[in-house]
């Protein structure tokens, strides 16, 4: 035999048709005769190992393989250029393997896994022509000049008719259009890549405007969004507490908004199930409180001077101090429903949200005292027990309703109910006979508009809640009495350190009844 060639089998002949189809028979194959050399080659065998994996995966999209790179077409002196080579040579092999990978662990399966974050060359990794190079990927920028020009101290170019000076139309226009640049990326200004723009300075001052304007606008909005409530709406920490309430089992459905308010909102709810140590009512009335800070900037004297938030006030950043509101409106209410006095009851706080009970009946809350309309009975009845409820909650609860109008007393299975006691203090606060006193005038304003002859005036009413026996002939020096009294109180504190009303009388103050 030539040691250089291959000799070629003899023609092989067609056999009987039961030899093709026995598995012993011996396979057809015809040798091709081939020299030593190209038998060595590497591009040989890489031709026919695709032929292989050709023939045992056939569905498998081959990947696409360039000419082999040689010493004949590429500079292999650089050993980086080398390392480049086998490293691509490399990859594109691995990433066959997982094709191949993936072929054969799928197969028919009408789920399917996937490879693609284990390849080396992902798609937009690969080579791309020049029509794929993004024109900001380049030095050119279309917008820009290709050889920038300087305006020179004189501020003008050229001579005679061809004189340009900094001020022309078209240099001004071209200008404007590339400054548009450094507007807000929000801020949308239309493609004019490959074509010549040119504002003029008043369309380009009406857009910058129009951007800033846009990009404050943007920021409140946003601002708006994660940190504060709006208009029977929640910002998305509220609604994830609502959320957790449903899905644990605590209520059942929230329905929607019932009430607004300065400082907060009211919403209605079907109870969940019962716990062992907490028992659902069947409706409940959600309150959450607002997390703007501006709806608070008037209000923080009811809790700034109360001794029970006062040393826990200076340590909160503003945003904390508001969940201490729905914290101070709980606690009045635990004192209310202790005492006997018509109120909701606290079923859950969590931070700026409380949960109480529903005062009405099918989502239809009970009607305020100003929108009811009473007998002159029912209005009789309604004033003896808001005096009696203010006498308690003074006597019992320690407390001053604070904002005790008709718009905070409800109407409900013919009696009066009181809510909104987030701004209620004890008596001792530094304004707290102010308040009171400011109650008074508001129930006694309106029961001797309704009607009611019996109704104390405002004077009478205050003594006959708070015990005091001010006696003054005019309402400047009853004030002026009330703060006389306010100012011992707060000396008393100041020079022994704790809270002692230095305005009660022996006696109990007289009890109203019809």
């Amino acid at each position: 035999m030539d040691p250089v060639g291959v000799a070629a089998a003899p023609d092989a002949r067609p056999g009987p048709a039961w030899q093709s189809k026995c598995p012993w028979g011996a396979p057809n194959t015809t040798s091709i005769s081939c020299s030593l050399a190209d038998v060595m080659s590497e591009q040989l065998a890489k031709e026919l190992q695709l032929e292989e994996e050709n023939a045992v995966f056939p569905e498998v999209v081959a990947v696409a393989e360039g000419p082999f790179i040689t010493g004949e077409n590429i500079d292999t002196s650089s050993d980086l250029m080398l390392a480049q080579m086998l490293q691509m040579e490399f990859d594109r092999e691995y990433d066959a393997q997982l094709r191949r990978e993936e072929k054969k662990i799928n197969g028919d399966s009408k789920v399917s896994i996937s490879f693609e974050n284990y390849r080396k060359v992902h798609p937009y990794d690969s080579d791309s022509s020049e029509d794929e190079v993004d024109w900001q990927d380049t030095r050119h920028d279309p917008y820009r000049a290709d050889k920038p020009t300087t305006t020179p101290r004189k501020g003008f170019v050229g001579k005679g008719k061809d004189i340009t000076t900094k001020h022309d139309e078209v240099v001004c226009g071209r200008k404007n259009t590339a400054r548009m640049e450094n507007f807000a990326p929000e801020f949308q200004v239309g493609d004019g890549i490959g074509m010549d723009l040119k504002l003029s300075n008043q369309v380009f001052n009406a857009l910058k405007q129009h951007a800033y304007s846009e990009e404050r606008r943007s920021a409140r909005l946003h601002e708006k969004k994660e940190h504060s409530t709006a208009e029977k709406a929640v910002d998305p920490k509220t609604r994830l507490l609502l959320y957790k309430m449903v899905n644990a089992g605590m209520l059942e459905t929230i329905t929607g908004c019932i009430s607004t308010g300065k400082e907060s909102v009211v919403f209605h709810a079907y109870g969940g199930n019962a716990t062992e140590d907490k028992v659902i009512p069947p409706e409940c009335a959600i309150k959450v409180f607002k997390t703007t800070l501006n709806e608070f900037k008037n209000r923080d004297k009811y809790i700034k001077d109360d001794y029970r938030f006062k040393d826990r006030f200076s340590k909160l950043n503003p945003r904390k101090i508001i969940r201490m509101w729905a914290e101070k409106e709980m606690h009045n209410l635990t004192r209310m429903q202790n005492a006997g006095i018509p109120c909701p009851q606290v079923v859950i706080l969590k931070k700026h949200v409380l949960v109480m009970s529903f005062i009405g009946q099918d989502q239809v809350p009970a009607p305020k005292l100003k929108d009811v309309t009473l007998s002159s009975e029912d209005m009789k009845k309604a004033y003896y027990q808001i005096l009696n409820m203010m006498q308690q909650l003074y006597k019992e609860c320690n407390l001053v309703h604070a904002d005790l109008s008709e718009y905070n007393m409800l109407w409900h299975d013919g009696k009066v109910w009181l809510i909104d006691v987030s701004q209620s203090v004890e008596p001792t606060h530094p304004h707290g006979l102010e308040f009171l006193f400011r109650d008074c005038r508001n129930v006694s304003q309106f029961f001797q508009k309704g009607g009611v002859a019996e109704a104390l005036n405002e004077r009478e009413l205050f003594n006959a809640v708070s015990g005091l026996n001010i006696t003054a002939d005019n309402e400047v020096d009853f004030q002026a009495e009330i703060e006389a009294l306010e100012k011992m109180n707060e000396d008393h504190v100041q020079n022994h350190g704790k809270k002692l009303s230095m305005f009660s009388n022996d006696g109990d103050p007289p009890i109203y009844d019809e």
